[in-house]
């Protein structure tokens, strides 16, 4: 175990997406906020790396993805300079931890966050927050790719329905991912 760098990567938890009545509301987000709080707090102790990887669009609309544009225009999001592009209170930041802004689904696309986990020396990334089909399963997909070992923590990872959350687990075990809840993630130590 001595030799593993654990990185704590925390996918979209923004107002935008968790907060309930919230325009681009993840209907299991806000429910996954205590588990993130307790391994958010195990990382602190331990002084392990924490990445809060975010969404942000520009207010025109002119950066959003072509199949969600349309809803954007209807009712936009995660603007910066707004409410709902600020990250879920209990969460926020502290100082030392990283902030990756994405514009697409994955948190490796198009960002410095290869660059970073290589410099810290990540070995085993350990990903939750908000949404299993959309930016969960792409960074989880390119993290494998960049040859990341990584461990998704179940019931710190939402979905709009509990079908939708099963579907993407049993995936992302088929491609190697280790699937546990927190409490199991805590007996590894």
């Amino acid at each position: 175990m001595n030799a593993r760098k654990y990185v704590l990567i925390i996918i979209d938890m923004q107002n935008d997406f968790v907060l309930p009545g919230a325009p681009a509301c993840v209907a299991g987000a806000y429910a996954s906020i205590p588990c993130i709080k307790r391994l958010l707090g195990f990382f602190r102790a331990n002084g392990w790396p924490v990445f809060h990887v975010t969404r942000e669009y520009r207010a025109d609309g002119s950066d959003v993805e072509i199949t969600r544009l349309p809803d954007f225009l209807d009712k936009s999001y995660v603007v910066p300079g707004t409410k709902g592009c600020e990250i879920v209170d209990g969460l926020t930041p502290v100082e030392g931890e990283y902030r990756i802004i994405k514009k697409r689904f994955s948190g490796f696309m198009k960002t410095e966050l290869d660059f970073l986990l290589k410099r810290l020396g990540a070995t085993h990334l350990v990903i939750c927050g908000t949404q299993y089909p959309n930016c969960i399963r792409t960074t989880i997909f390119d993290a494998i790719a960049y040859g990341y070992p990584v461990i998704n923590i179940t019931d710190a990872t939402s979905a709009q329905t509990e079908q939708i959350a099963e579907a993407n687990i049993l995936d992302l075990k088929n491609i190697g991912v280790d699937c546990m809840t927190l409490e199991a993630f805590f007996q590894l130590f």
